[in-house]
């Protein structure tokens, strides 16, 4: 039975994932508690993996009922900041860790992804596994925490998440919730990097693309693509599907009718 193996949010963007076994999907659309802060540079971008690879050399934990971050920095000094309490404390701290100045902001209504307007992001287990076959030096873990996905779907076929990118594709159920395809996630220079040392890994995305491009499963059109540096799904639930709750083992069931 397809199922939902996995369920991940990022409660700070750019900072590490938490495993969480049920989520509520919010009136936006995206998962509660995910990107819901975010760290800002004075230019007003925000600071992630794509402006800095100093990001890997944090590892950090977040509890969502004291609000608190814990941080582990290089250094080997444990830091814990409450992120609503300790404002200035923590932009005082990441400002130097990042060498520039830095606020923090939160959004608990919407948060900060890069798709404000779309919803969770899908890929299966299947895919991961697939992925990490074409390099020598990836895991599957490895490969999870570089691509950064809210929802994994075991018991489905590699590139399973592709035919709801489709034009006329079909939707999917996850626990009653209701989610259409919106498009295929473009990639950017974080998952060509080890998660722990910031490393690139050599030749990551041509490799990446040129497999890419011989494995599309026989429901995605190559030519219809348009962007081969792409894996991943983001989804979006119907306003009239928000407020309901998906759970790591609900049951995904692939909606055959066309979409409304």
């Amino acid at each position: 039975m397809a199922h939902v193996e996995r369920l991940t949010v990022y409660p700070v963007k750019a900072l590490d994932g938490q495993d969480r076994e049920a989520v509520r999907i919010t009136e936006a659309g995206g998962l509660a508690g995910d990107r819901e802060y975010a760290l800002f540079g004075p230019d007003g971008d925000p600071v992630n993996g794509k402006r800095t690879d100093r990001v890997h050399d944090l590892s950090t934990a977040f509890d969502p009922d004291a609000r608190e971050l814990t941080v582990d920095p290089d250094d080997g000094r444990r830091r814990r900041f409450h992120l609503d309490e300790d404002r200035e404390a923590a932009e005082t701290w990441f400002g130097e860790f990042f060498d520039l100045p830095v606020s923090t902001e939160r959004d608990a209504t919407t948060g900060f992804p890069d798709r404000p307007d779309a919803g969770p992001s899908v890929i299966s287990t299947a895919t991961l596994e697939t992925v990490v076959d074409w390099f020598d030096e990836v895991t599957v873990d490895g490969l999870r925490r570089r691509l950064r996905a809210n929802v994994e779907v075991e018991g489905v076929p590699a590139f399973w998440e592709d035919r709801f990118a489709n034009e006329d594709a079909p939707a999917f159920e996850v626990g009653g919730v209701r989610f259409e395809g919106v498009e295929r996630c473009g990639r950017c220079v974080v998952p060509q990097r080890d998660p722990d040392t910031g490393e690139r890994t050599p030749a990551f995305r041509e490799r990446f693309v040129r497999r890419r491009r011989e494995t599309y499963p026989e429901w995605v059109d190559p030519d219809a693509v348009g962007n081969d540096y792409t894996l991943m799904l983001i989804a979006a639930a119907p306003r009239e599907d928000r407020g309901g709750t998906i759970g790591v083992g609900d049951e995904v069931r692939v909606l055959e009718s066309d979409r409304d």
